[in-house]
């Protein structure tokens, strides 16, 4: 293997460690209560009271 390959598997290795430990890090810092929760709202009930079969 040339010293180029090994550099780039070495590069990939670094940033991919790098987005695992970034996302262990945040996880594990997650504050629940500080945070607004992301959601759907239930779809509101549409009540149709006009007649309208003219």
């Amino acid at each position: 293997m040339s010293t180029a390959v090994k550099a780039t598997l070495l590069a990939i290795a670094v940033v991919l460690i790098g987005m695992a430990g970034s996302f262990i890090w945040f996880v594990a810092t997650w504050d629940k209560e500080a945070e607004q929760p992301i959601g759907f709202a239930p779809a509101p009930i549409i009540t149709i009271t006009e007649d309208r079969t003219a």
